[in-house]
């Protein structure tokens, strides 16, 4: 599954739907928008919560920025375990979520960082809104895609939005609308050091 989904659309909207989850035989859990046909299930709600869109609309600069000041911290210390830019994280949850640690995307992905619940699951995050391990866990997978890509930004970027495999399937930012804008957004906020 995809870690994060794009900002998707362009109006807001507020989430008011079903997620199922479905625990497998081999024991790990299946997440869906759809009723599963058969077997036993659980149903969550996804409801009064903005998704990733909503959660930006109407901010102003003075508010987007004591949003940012609020998680500085937070964003400091895991980017410093990891090996990233703090500006890098923040640019990251800045397009992801505009700090909202409430945000739900259209496509279920979750906090700050927008994991993906299956995702979270794999990164060991219980709690996708707590911020404290919602970005532990979304830097954790940033700094892996920076690995696996060779520290190419616009790749890692690309696979934390679109997954790796999209990205090593075409060897380059895939060509999904979503994908590129969410790499140029990011690339508009954070300005990496220039090599001395």
């Amino acid at each position: 599954m995809v870690l994060l989904a794009g900002l998707l659309g362009s109006a807001p909207a507020f989430a008011d739907e079903w997620i199922y989850v479905q625990r497998q035989p081999d024991g790990v859990r299946s997440y869906s928008d759809r009723k599963p046909s058969q077997g036993t299930y659980a149903r969550i709600r996804v409801s009064s919560r903005p998704t990733a869109t909503a959660s930006c609309a109407g901010l102003t600069p003075v508010t987007m920025k004591a949003r940012a000041d609020h998680y500085a911290p937070l964003i400091r210390k895991h980017a410093a375990a990891h090996g990233l830019a703090p500006d890098l994280v923040s640019a990251v949850v800045r397009v992801e979520s505009c700090y909202d640690r409430r945000a739900v995307s259209r496509s279920g992905a979750q906090g700050l960082m927008q994991l993906m619940p299956a995702t979270a699951i794999e990164l060991g995050v219980n709690d996708s809104f707590d911020p404290e391990q919602n970005v532990g866990g979304g830097v954790r997978y940033l700094a892996r895609m920076f690995r696996r890509f060779n520290n190419d930004l616009r790749l890692a970027l690309a696979a934390y939005n679109a997954g790796p495999e999209s990205v090593a399937a075409f060897r380059d930012v895939p060509p999904f609308p979503d994908t590129q804008s969410y790499v140029t957004r990011i690339l508009k906020l954070y300005r990496p050091p220039k090599a001395t």
